[in-house]
């Protein structure tokens, strides 16, 4: 089989495809000639495409927090044709503080941002390891190195996410199958308008949850400073390398804010090296 950077058609799952990232990758694919299954809950979304790119775009109605869709729609996909990329890009965020989190949400959360991935992915591992190769792109966020208050689920399904795909990383290794995980920070996809709020109170309006709640609330474009065509350009441009990174920081703010919280979490790890050691048995 050639390798997969040569192929000259390829052929990609991207979930989330209607807006912002996802469709900015579906269009690039598509663009350089390869296919594209697009999963969306609005199956309008992608009509332009479709008139544009004829059979090479399969558009894929995908609820995300229905394990019995998901099923369907990977192993419909796989019986179309062998899989080279996936992109898990489907997410939003619940705001509030953790205390204000109805059950349902926190669930939703995790469905969406760590148990689908996680599905998703490992639906694909065995025919990419059969074929000799492939690329998994997790899109994971600033978010899954750093935390901030109002994001706690969020935070959990993108830590969880990094952390799941940094151990099937070395897993797949051997087979040719690489998976990377990009974190980008703010950027102008519509991500911030879609946010979910809880229901807020009283305790929390005035504390370090409702600053950043309010801050959420009026920001305009301007705070978002990350270009989807660019990131777009930079994810695309990682599935034509041999050896991608596993991490891929995208954002002078993404770069700030995890060299700041690594730097932190070191600088305490460091601090504690004697008492770490002080509880090993006696020699």
């Amino acid at each position: 089989m050639p390798a997969l950077s040569d192929k000259a058609v390829r052929h990609w799952f991207i979930t989330g495809a209607s807006g912002g990232l996802g469709r900015h990758l579906t269009e690039l694919a598509l663009r350089n000639g390869d296919r594209v299954t697009a999963t969306v809950r609005r199956p309008a979304a992608l009509d332009g495409l479709r008139e544009t790119y004829g059979d090479r775009l399969t558009v894929e109605i995908l609820d995300l927090t229905r394990p019995a869709d998901v099923d369907r729609v990977v192993a419909g996909t796989l019986r179309s044709g062998p899989v080279d990329i996936v992109v898990n890009n489907a997410g939003y965020a619940v705001v509030g503080a953790a205390e204000e989190m109805t059950a349902e949400q926190i669930r939703d959360q995790i469905e969406v941002l760590l148990l689908a991935p996680m599905m998703i992915t490992r639906a694909f591992l065995r025919p990419m390891r059969e074929q000799g190769g492939g690329r998994i792109i997790q899109i994971s966020s600033v978010g899954g190195q750093v935390g901030i208050p109002t994001h706690s689920s969020y935070h959990a399904g993108k830590w969880g996410l990094e952390g799941f795909t940094e151990s099937v990383s070395r897993e797949v290794c051997d087979f040719d199958i690489h998976l990377t995980l990009v974190e980008p920070g703010a950027t102008r996809t519509g991500f911030a308008s879609a946010l979910h709020y809880t229901n807020e109170t009283a305790a929390y309006r005035d504390n370090a949850v409702g600053r950043t709640r309010r801050y959420l609330e009026t920001a305009d474009e301007s705070a978002f400073t990350g270009d989807p065509a660019k990131l777009a350009a930079t994810i695309h441009a990682t599935t034509r390398h041999p050896n991608p990174p596993l991490r891929l920081a995208l954002g002078s703010d993404t770069y700030d804010a995890i060299h700041a919280a690594l730097t932190e979490r070191l600088t305490t790890l460091e601090a504690q090296k004697d008492l770490a050691e002080s509880v090993a048995f006696a020699h």
